[in-house]
């Protein structure tokens, strides 16, 4: 579903922020809106976090599959053009990889300036056709099939809210990253019902610490709010 950023952001302030939690959390209540945003497809998005714990790698492959038709996206992608040009000056080296990559357009954006593999657990065959110049590869975060510090900028955006091992995720993050790592999560309270299939929630900057840097470590990083999403960066 395509959905210009500025009425998603209304919307998501709307529901978020102005209902009381006894609402937001109801079931009943949510869904209509789910029936309205999704169609047959609002059941995948009422039942993932009931179910996410207990399903295997492939079954929630399987469910991303399903939903990809309908997912809240402006033109392709879930970042604001902010964000995107956030990232894109601030890549340091020849070599990225995007984790996380979706249908590709961050990827195709940087590898204007270096050399891009981008990984997912589900690869669009489309993007591949479309991106020759991108090296593609169907891989999940938790187990990244690279070299240590094989990459001089590692990129993840709107990846870590919707994987279940959080940690492990970014210690493969760390592990891949020669030089820069840059992360990109929605900036949002945790709710059961919630119109993407997030597990992870990241209302407050330390949170961002807390996962990064175990007891709140001296480390050389940035992390400030750009198009309603944390902007992270550090320097390895």
């Amino acid at each position: 579903m395509n959905l210009n950023r500025s009425v998603e952001r209304i919307i998501k302030f709307t529901l978020d922020e102005c209902l009381p939690p006894i609402l937001r959390d109801n079931r009943f209540f949510m869904w209509l809106p789910f029936k309205v945003a999704f169609g047959s497809k609002a059941h995948y998005f009422f039942n993932f976090k009931d179910q996410v714990s207990s399903i295997s790698d492939e079954s929630i492959s399987d469910i991303y599959s399903q939903i990809s038709s309908v997912q809240i996206q402006e033109n392709n992608t879930d970042l604001g053009k902010s964000m995107i040009r956030e990232i894109d000056s601030n890549i340091s080296g020849g070599s990225l990889l995007d984790v996380g990559c979706g249908k590709g357009v961050l990827a195709k954006q940087l590898s204007r300036k270096c050399s891009v593999t981008a990984c997912d657990i589900v690869i669009d065959p489309k993007a591949v056709d479309n991106l020759p110049e991108i090296d593609f590869r169907e891989a999940g975060i938790e187990n990244l099939p690279f070299e240590d510090n094989e990459f001089d900028t590692v990129t993840c955006t709107h990846t870590l809210e919707h994987i279940r091992n959080v940690s492990k995720a970014v210690r493969e993050l760390k592990r891949v990253a020669g030089k820069r790592l840059i992360v990109v999560v929605p900036k949002e309270r945790p709710y059961r019902y919630t119109f993407s299939l997030h597990v992870n929630f990241f209302p407050f900057k330390y949170q961002l610490l807390q996962l990064f840097h175990q007891n709140f470590a001296n480390s050389t990083c940035t992390i400030k709010e750009i198009d309603g999403c944390w902007y992270y960066q550090e320097d390895l």
